[in-house]
């Protein structure tokens, strides 16, 4: 963990100066819950006592919805804060208010604070840039799925190695429950985890139009027969226990951590939970492949959220805005917060710095959602998502596979109704938005 104080070291006085008689107020509106809180509180507890220019106002405002939601009636009511944070699936959403985002690249350039694009991951930049490469927002907390799996339960069925493939998840599954195990595999944030990154990661579409980025017209086209029968193996791995459905989003944590479930797909952001509760040696591995898909995987997509500048200020607090975010991207702070989190980190630098401080070495496997972002170049099937609507078409692609998991319809028959709902509402977002 590193200290405050390096922290403070590393990054100081090149950023700012000395000179300000009072603090010009800075408000952020975030969504981090829990120990997060705390974390995000540091960061701008930090920056606030390394210079008396700027005040950053950390408020956190619920969960990831709730948060964008309060940001959009705060801004319709001339009361919105400087910065908020928005999950990556509501990023067409902000895309179309109108008059109301003013995107990063934008903020720092009129701020004459630099931006190096080119010290970004790859895969977290290209998720929040325009057509023509704009970045709109900030990469703050960017995560993926990985494979968790409990290692003394799999020493214990006789399993030497984390499975690669769907099928050997299948296999794998089966023998943790003969061994004794209540459940083989639970999976969390089902639809980003199943339908999202199962899909990128084989290397299939989501739907047209290179997954929404290029135009409104799009439609979702996940009723595949790919996706459809892994859903159904999934259901009928229900039957002996070898799956188990446990939640929505990370509900079924505990689930992994208490010891029920062997595995668990979900996000690499887990980290810090996962080594405060389990009581066993527990590792990650990368995502399984279908290999009725493909021979190899290609690379997953990010989830987490970034940090969205609204307009409706002063020119002197979009300074500070800028020199804020200049700060929450240095190398010292994102490695930090990777480290403590297990999100990734967002640029280069910080993940070099990480295996520097011998981060990885102590910690095997924490750079492994890393690896799988970065295992190929993106193609228009796994850069990513931008399909409007897309925080209720979530809502309705979960409620169709909670309908597989209890029985009351195939995968088949909830996929296609799930596309078909799903559609109704990007032909609504697309006429709202011409």
């Amino acid at each position: 963990m590193l200290k405050k104080t390096i922290i403070a070291a590393a990054v100081t006085a090149s950023f700012f100066s000395t000179t300000a008689i009072a603090a010009v107020e800075v408000n952020w509106w975030h969504a981090m819950g829990g120990t997060n809180t705390e974390r995000v509180n540091k960061i701008a507890a930090d920056f606030n006592a390394l210079q008396s220019d700027y005040k950053i106002n950390a408020v956190y405002k619920g969960n990831y919805t709730e948060t964008m939601t309060a940001a959009i009636a705060a801004f319709r009511a001339k009361k919105q804060p400087h910065i908020v944070q928005v999950f990556e699936v509501g990023t067409a959403t902000m895309m179309a208010a109108k008059g109301a985002v003013y995107p990063i690249e934008q903020v720092m350039k009129d701020s004459g604070v630099k931006l190096d694009k080119s010290s970004y991951l790859p895969a977290v930049i290209s998720y929040y840039q325009t057509p023509a490469g704009e970045l709109l927002s900030m990469p703050f907390n960017s995560s993926t799925p990985v494979l968790w799996y409990n290692k003394d339960a799999f020493k214990k069925a006789g399993v030497e190695n984390a499975p690669k493939t769907w099928s050997e998840v299948t296999s794998t599954a089966k023998k943790l429950v003969d061994s004794g195990m209540k459940c083989g595999i639970a999976i969390g944030w089902q639809s980003w985890a199943l339908i999202e990154n199962y899909s990128a990661w084989n290397n299939i579409s989501l739907g047209t139009k290179q997954n929404g980025y290029a135009g409104l017209d799009t439609e979702l086209s996940f009723n595949n027969k790919f996706v459809i029968d892994n859903l159904q193996r999934l259901a009928d791995m229900q039957k002996d226990g070898s799956f188990t459905y446990g939640g929505r989003r990370g509900e079924s944590l505990a689930m992994f951590t208490n010891g029920q479930c062997g595995m668990w797909i979900n996000s690499s952001a887990y980290y810090g939970s996962i080594k405060g509760q389990a009581k066993f040696d527990y590792a990650q591995a990368m995502m399984p492949y279908d290999e009725k898909v493909t021979s190899a995987a290609q690379n997953s997509i990010i989830g987490g959220a970034t940090l969205w500048t609204l307009r409706g200020h002063k020119k002197e607090e979009y300074k500070g805005v800028a020199k804020f975010m200049e700060y929450l991207s240095s190398a010292e702070v994102q490695a930090w917060w990777h480290q403590e989190t297990g999100y990734v980190p967002i640029t280069t630098a910080a993940y070099e710095l990480s295996k520097k401080q011998g981060f990885y070495d102590k910690n095997p496997g924490t750079d492994t959602a890393i690896h799988q972002l970065s295992l190929n170049t993106p193609t228009e099937n796994s850069r990513g998502i931008r399909f409007g609507s897309f925080v209720q078409i979530r809502d309705i692609i979960n409620a169709e596979m909670e309908k597989i998991w209890n029985g009351s319809k195939t995968a088949e028959q909830a996929m296609n109704d799930a596309v078909t709902q799903s559609n109704k509402l990007l032909r609504k977002f697309e006429k709202a938005n011409k």
